[in-house]
């Protein structure tokens, strides 16, 4: 392989991480938060003044959502299909009682999808919230739900659907006796 060749297959990881953290939409106080780094850190790796460790790099990975690997693919381009386990999938604790999975690991820039799940009487938190301005989707896969979508309220059940914009202030509500298991589809990414 030249020189040439070499040169140009070689990633910026720094940059990588930048383009990923703004497809995902997320501050970079939010993934040092998440990845228990301090956001000088991480803004010295994104700008490729300081190298992390592969330890920093698999914790960076895991809050962007993506596997180490996705942070060496240049253009964010893989060449076969990959499957992710249910017991893969990135894991988030939000709002009460409630946890939300990464279905969508790499950086899709269309299309970002996430199962939640909210025990009995869980929210997605106390406040209505909005993120970007994407098309969002809910489908209720399991249980009894109550969406505040502005000044309204929905009663949704497992199998009803609903569309809005992101930026609607919004709020999911376990109003059923049982596990609520729903499913976010969001074209653009937002989160």
């Amino acid at each position: 392989m030249s020189l040439q060749t070499l040169e140009e297959t070689r990633v910026d990881v720094g940059e990588r991480l930048r383009a990923i953290r703004k497809l995902r939409r997320v501050t970079l106080k939010t993934v040092a938060d998440r990845a228990g780094l301090s956001e000088s850190f991480l803004s010295q790796v994104e700008r490729g003044r300081a190298n992390a460790s592969v330890a920093s790099l698999k914790r960076i990975a895991v809050a962007l959502g993506v596997n180490v690997a996705d942070l060496f693919e240049p253009n964010g381009s893989t060449s076969r299909p990959r499957v992710l386990r249910r017991e893969g999938r990135p894991a988030l604790a939000f709002g009460t009682l409630g946890r939300k999975f990464m279905l969508t690991p790499r950086p899709l820039e269309h299309l970002q999808v996430i199962v939640g799940e909210l025990d009995a009487g869980g929210s997605t938190g106390d406040e209505p919230y909005t993120h970007g301005d994407s098309e969002e989707l809910l489908v209720v896969l399991a249980g009894i739900v109550s969406l505040q979508l502005g000044s309204q309220i929905f009663e949704l059940s497992t199998g009803d659907s609903i569309d809005y914009r992101s930026s609607t202030p919004h709020r999911l509500t376990n109003i059923g006796g049982n596990l609520a298991e729903v499913m976010w589809i969001i074209s653009p990414p937002s989160y």
